[in-house]
């Protein structure tokens, strides 16, 4: 199953965005490694250098991940950031405060939802990253991904679905992109490795999931980016060309 193309959310490589001239320098290392797509992860720098830097480094801007608190509050001003990088996905999520509750849960998708309508008027998209919490099960029997799958809107907002997340929770990496068919339009490559005790974040191909099998449900799911993380790496630029050189043999 082969790929065109793959991108990098650059919170893997966080401290090193920290204003325009170590910006451009990160660009232009992983796009050395073979990266064409980013997803911001929060920026150092006014969102319009953030976007003309990323241009004229060759890099295609796909999404966001913002503070959804932020964002529902003045949705115009998040328009107005996303339209200066250059992209109409805005993203965000693995984040409710406090214990979930059906009540709580419902309340969010509720603001997802129109945050979404909200957006969407002026040609914009939401998505909704999962992590693993969302796989626990609440006082209805369900999970919030079951809730999310259910009443997230299925035409303004779609899922950044992280496949160490989904893994982490137990879950099956493949159903639920199966499931998820048509509305994933980014997938976070993030390889699991673990034991008994503990699980860790690993480089793609180092780990225990199958990619193969994950990559050629993805395409069969439509998914339009593919996104590799690493949320800690201990050596970022290495960890991200690891993780670019596996897929690049592998799967383009």
């Amino acid at each position: 199953m082969k790929i065109d193309k793959i991108g990098l959310q650059l919170y893997s490589i966080k401290d090193f965005m920290q204003d325009e001239v170590s910006i451009r320098e990160s660009f232009k290392k992983i796009k050395s490694f073979g990266y064409d797509v980013i997803q911001t992860a929060g920026c150092a720098i006014p969102y319009a250098d953030y976007g003309r830097i990323a241009r004229e480094e060759g890099l295609e801007i796909c999404g966001s991940h913002e503070n959804i608190r932020i964002m529902v509050n003045d949705p115009d001003e998040a328009i107005k950031n996303h339209r200066e990088l250059g992209t109409k996905i805005i993203g965000t999520g693995g984040w409710i405060p406090g214990e979930y509750t059906v009540e709580k849960v419902e309340k969010y998708i509720g603001r997802f939802n129109n945050f979404a309508s909200a957006i969407a008027k002026e040609g914009f998209h939401f998505t909704y990253h999962n992590h693993s919490d969302e796989f626990r099960y609440l006082e209805n029997g369900k999970t919030m991904m079951d809730m999310l799958f259910e009443k997230l809107d299925p035409i303004n907002a779609s899922f950044c679905l992280d496949t160490y997340w989904v893994q982490h929770a137990g879950a099956d990496v493949r159903h639920w992109i199966e499931k998820l068919k048509g509305r994933i339009v980014i997938l976070h490559l993030k390889d699991f490795i673990g034991t008994n005790s503990t699980t860790e974040i690993t480089e793609i191909g180092n780990g225990h999931i199958w990619w193969e099998g994950v990559l050629e449900s993805a395409v069969n799911a439509g998914v339009k980016y593919y996104i590799v993380e690493h949320d800690h790496p201990q050596d970022p630029f290495k960890s991200v060309k690891i993780s670019a050189d596996y897929i690049h043999k592998n799967f383009m």
